[in-house]
């Protein structure tokens, strides 16, 4: 199963959540795995949805289940089990005063800019520790994402209010080294600009269940609210479905703030 994801160019986060969840999926099967048991899958899916595991987790669960067979064991029977319905969660955005409160909260000076560039670019964590001084031009204000999510790449715009900033931040170093580094030198973890998130977070005492993502959905309901035209919010996110950028205008205020309520 490993080798097989691997020839396909699957990601290394994503390998990692097929084979958890098959394992899991093993442990749970007390019949011939070599063979398809609708009804046992549907079981072990609904057991997931017990524990109040999220749709998108079940799903993943199932598109494991669903490679296993198709693709290692080659059988030809179908898996008639639809995917788990979505929650429509709104995404939680930060407005602009709040932004600048975290981002002035922080005296370290990278841990400031792989927030403020997460915000000011709509990177994603893993796009930021990935993300290599050769791969920013400043003379043009833009940012090469290479291998993004679904390891396509694409362009996206950098905030020339940033300049000053990174210009000696990446002074003196190598083109090909991390624009983030670890203190090894090294690619760092996600978890640290997320941490440091958090932490800014809770120091400024905003209580919102926000999270480093929260910087990238602001970036993009920000441009919509400047006025952006939608196609060129879902090119600089990356989205491939339209579908996915129009969730922004749902949280808005650039319309919502030119209605008056009824109530007088």
């Amino acid at each position: 199963m490993k080798r097989e994801l691997m020839l396909r160019n699957y990601s290394p986060k994503t390998i990692d959540s097929y084979l958890s969840s098959l394992k899991q999926y093993f442990g749970f099967s007390a019949g011939n795995l070599a063979r398809i048991n609708v009804e046992e899958i549907k079981s072990f899916l609904l057991d997931k949805k017990a524990k109040n595991y999220a749709p998108q987790t079940i799903n993943l669960h199932l598109n494991a289940i669903k490679f296993f067979y198709r693709h290692i064991i080659k059988s030809p029977i179908q898996i008639p089990i639809k995917f788990a319905k979505r929650s429509r969660r709104l995404p939680v955005v930060l407005s602009r005063g709040e932004i600048n409160q975290i981002l002035s909260s922080i005296h370290n000076r990278k841990h400031r800019l792989m927030l403020a560039l997460a915000y000011g670019a709509g990177l994603r964590v893993s796009e930021v520790v990935k993300l290599r001084i050769e791969d920013l031009d400043l003379n043009e204000l833009t940012i090469h994402l290479k291998e993004a999510k679904g390891g396509r790449d694409r362009i996206t715009i950098f905030p020339e209010k940033l300049l000053p900033d990174i210009q000696p931040f990446a002074a003196l170093r190598n083109r090909s080294d991390y624009l983030f580094p670890s203190e090894r030198g090294g690619k760092l973890s996600t978890r640290t600009p997320q941490k440091v998130f958090e932490i800014a977070l809770n120091h400024v005492g905003i209580k919102r269940k926000a999270s480093f993502h929260s910087l990238r959905h602001s970036f993009a309901t920000h441009l919509l609210e400047n006025g952006v035209d939608i196609r060129f919010v879902q090119k600089l996110l990356g989205h491939r479905n339209i579908v996915t950028t129009q969730r922004y205008t749902q949280v808005s205020n650039s319309v919502l703030k030119r209605i008056r309520s009824p109530f007088e």
